[in-house]
């Protein structure tokens, strides 16, 4: 082995080293494995390749150009695959409940890989939602050298001369129903709106957890903008695997990276891009891997000071592969630096810190797709923490694209008991203008599953009624929602929030200028309501894995998470 590696001080060793380890080095060389690849460190390579949608399907082929790099400076990659459930498929249905789960079955999988096979580093591949925070989130909660890679977006679909997205076939679904888009028209977007590999354009969950990988220092900086079919991924791809070797050498693990300074680089990304509200709930969920208390309402403090300056969809107008020709996030972090508005000391997947990293970036704003942030789109970030006595432990609504006065709204509530019954009242266009719509029992333990309502809020889009209407849930909302819609209400219904005692007719206040999110009931009223409460909404989910997510998950102020965390660890693995 190098000399770079001591092999005494890796969990490898386990498996690789003394008499006793015959049996295992036995299994090795039948795969081919040399007596020195043997004796080098070894590095895990996870994917969440899989053939369920565009989103993941480029994984398998990127991973080996790491597999390349890791080679190249001394180590031995050993590729696996974990689970991943790709929202764009899962919307709109029962398949929905499986989502947030599977963001936690992913941290568990390859936690449990890593320990069992005893790798002594990371290098993970994911393309779709929650298949980023879930990979990283393992990265820190076994704390060994790591280094993140986005799988890249997908192109741009192109229809009578514009780009087109996902987000407008969902739209156009609630453009049908009203009667306004023929069959033969939606056949022809479908058709185009996805012309190939990667995840979702916009800066929807994907592409803003991607953004975040950089920002966190997780993944080399610009590695998250090329597009899935850009061969270019390659040699990012490569560049981490020999960046993940690097890390062991000077043993840099991803709680040096992960830090309270560098989430707070990260949610000030999820604000200047307008990104998705589920950053607000995978943040935190990080953080508890680190075992640092970051909350909602941290990320809401972050978000409500950062200028909101990259013009991207669904508020904005362009793609992810429009930020990466405007020079990706690397530029959209100069702009935040330049401002004071980053933590240039946190160390990155590199080895250098950001700061430095940042000196070798010639890129400017284009003032088109990333504009100066002097000179921002709005003074305050795409996404705002919401409070008040309807969501005492937070809400949060993105407003990136919305006007002040549209970011204020009043209105009797309307009640719907899940998100099916609100979705089949909005088909039949059963609701008015001015109505607050409220759909519970949709969190993360009692949908069980924190659905995404995109669906029903595409729907309400398609039918020109997004700025008529309001909308609030314990749920959650998809990256691609538009108009004025508040998730991750919390308490939620199931755990006796008060969204469980709201009853149609009670007027609702949201204001997402100051930060309010109320209810017009006293507090002896919701008292008295409170009393009177039935108790949560049964299930038919009586078994298995959704059964036991709604078990264990906490509320969604904290990341909805599923374990203690770091503060709670007695055994390290990487000092086994």
């Amino acid at each position: 082995m190098s000399p770079r590696f001591d092999k005494s001080r890796l969990p490898s060793r386990h498996v690789t080293d003394g008499p006793a380890r015959a049996p295992h080095r036995s299994y090795f060389y039948a795969m081919g494995l040399t007596e020195e690849e043997i004796a080098q460190p070894w590095v895990g390579v996870a994917t969440c390749w899989n053939e369920a949608a565009p989103c993941n399907i480029a994984l398998n082929r990127q991973a080996q150009s790491v597999k390349v790099g890791v080679k190249a400076q001394g180590g031995t990659p050993r590729e696996f695959t974990t689970i991943t459930v790709t929202d764009g498929i899962a919307m709109g249905h029962e398949g929905m409940r499986s989502s947030l789960a599977s963001r936690d079955a992913i941290a568990d999988t390859v936690e449990l890989t890593m320990r069992g096979h005893c790798y002594d580093a990371l290098v993970g591949l994911a393309g779709c939602d929650k298949s980023l925070p879930g990979m990283m989130m393992a990265m820190v909660r076994l704390n060994v050298p790591s280094v993140f890679i986005y799988g890249g977006s997908i192109l741009p679909g192109r229809l009578d001369g514009k780009d087109v997205t996902v987000q407008d076939v969902f739209e156009a679904v609630g453009q049908h129903q009203a009667g306004t888009l023929s069959d033969e028209a939606l056949a022809v977007l479908e058709r185009v709106a996805c012309p190939s590999s990667g995840a979702c354009g916009a800066q929807y969950t994907a592409n803003t957890m991607a953004c975040v990988s950089e920002a966190i220092g997780l993944a080399l900086l610009n590695s998250s903008g090329a597009p899935a079919p850009y061969e270019s991924r390659d040699q990012f791809c490569a560049a981490s695997g020999e960046a993940v070797m690097n890390l062991i050498e000077k043993n840099i693990r991803a709680r040096d990276v992960v830090t309270l300074k560098s989430l707070q680089n990260a949610a000030r990304v999820v604000a200047c891009t307008g990104g998705s509200t589920n950053a607000a709930l995978h943040l935190p969920a990080i953080a508890n891997e680190a075992g640092i208390d970051f909350d909602l309402f941290d990320v809401a403090d972050i978000m409500r000071d950062t200028p909101y300056f990259v013009n991207l969809r669904p508020g904005g107008e362009y793609v992810a592969k429009d930020m990466f020709e405007a020079g990706g996030v690397p530029v959209v972090l100069k702009e935040l630096a330049k401002a004071g508005l980053l933590h240039l000391d946190c160390i990155t997947a590199s080895g250098r810190t950001l700061g430095e990293e940042l000196e070798t970036i010639t890129g400017e704003a284009d003032g088109r797709v990333i504009h100066p942030i002097a000179t921002p789109i709005t003074a305050t970030g795409g996404v705002v923490g919401l409070k008040g006595n309807l969501a005492p432990d937070g809400a949060i609504v993105k407003v990136a694209g919305m006007t002040p006065e549209e970011q204020v709204f009043t209105g009797p509530a309307r009640v719907f008991e899940c998100e099916e019954d609100a979705f089949a009242a909005v088909k039949a266009r059963d609701y008015n203008a001015g109505e607050v719509i409220v759909i519970r029992n949709e969190g993360p333990a009692g949908g069980p599953g924190m659905r995404e309502m995109l669906a029903t809020t595409a729907a309400i889009s398609g039918q020109a009624m997004g700025k008529k209407v309001a909308l609030i849930t314990d749920g959650r909302f998809s990256g691609a929602t538009r108009g004025f819609c508040v998730g991750h209400v919390g308490p939620e219904a199931a755990h006796g929030g008060p969204i469980a005692l709201l009853q149609n007719g009670d007027m609702i206040t949201i204001n997402a200028v100051t930060g309010e999110l109320s209810v017009a009931l006293s507090d002896e009223e919701l008292a008295t309501r409170k009393a009177a409460w039935a108790g949560p909404r049964p299930t038919q989910y009586a078994t298995g894995a959704v059964w036991k997510f709604a078990r264990m998950v906490g509320g969604a102020r904290w990341g909805a998470v599923t374990h203690p965390g770091a503060k709670a660890e007695k055994h390290v693995y990487m000092d086994q």
